[in-house]
């Protein structure tokens, strides 16, 4: 984490403490984390609530091509800061809620969603609006990976049971600020 994030993050948490959800961008020890299971091969990726880009970078350096990389943050502070670092990468000023209204992609053609979305301080209606957005654009088999600094899944298992899906930790970090943990969230398997 650098400096030049710290102040753009710690102004706009001021600003809406509930809206931003952390007091610190994240490093990059739950960067790689959020990344590890992404590469060149997943193809179009979505961030929700990209911030200052730590997720981001660690997305670029594992290869995922700036033009397959689609950030949408709703924080209007970071859009400007986020298009000039990003240079290539489509970013979009929305609320990740609207997913479901508006067409990013024709059919479902994403690898993986990456959240740095606080969804512990969002209503569940809110969460279940994001995640079935979120969920029309993957691939079978692919993810929604998602940070959180609580003791367990930020999704409510009311809303996992009633999409359908499952939520594993994938691993856990104290080399942050706060500590944090990422969950992959994918759709349940069928038996047949």
């Amino acid at each position: 984490m650098s400096a030049a994030d710290i102040l753009p993050f710690f102004l706009a948490w001021i600003r809406d403490p509930l809206r931003v959800a952390a007091v610190a961008p994240s490093g990059p020890a739950v960067a790689a984390l959020i990344a590890q299971e992404i590469s060149a091969d997943t193809g179009p990726v979505i961030e929700l609530g990209p911030g200052t880009g730590a997720f981001t970078r660690a997305l670029l350096r594992r290869g995922v091509r700036p033009q397959d990389l689609t950030l949408i943050e709703y924080g209007s502070d970071f859009i400007p800061l986020l298009q000039r670092r990003f240079p290539g990468v489509r970013v979009l000023w929305m609320d990740a809620a609207w997913m479901t209204k508006e067409r990013l992609f024709e059919g479902a053609p994403v690898g993986a969603i990456v959240s740095g979305l606080g969804l512990l301080t969002m209503p569940p209606e809110k969460v279940l609006m994001i995640l079935s957005g979120a969920f029309a654009y993957l691939r079978p088999g692919c993810a929604v990976y998602q940070i959180t600094y609580g003791p367990r899944c930020p999704v409510p298992d009311a809303i996992l049971d009633r999409l359908d899906l499952q939520a594993s930790c994938i691993g856990q970090t104290f080399r942050n600020l706060p500590p944090a943990s990422v969950y992959r969230i994918s759709r349940r398997p069928l038996y047949t």
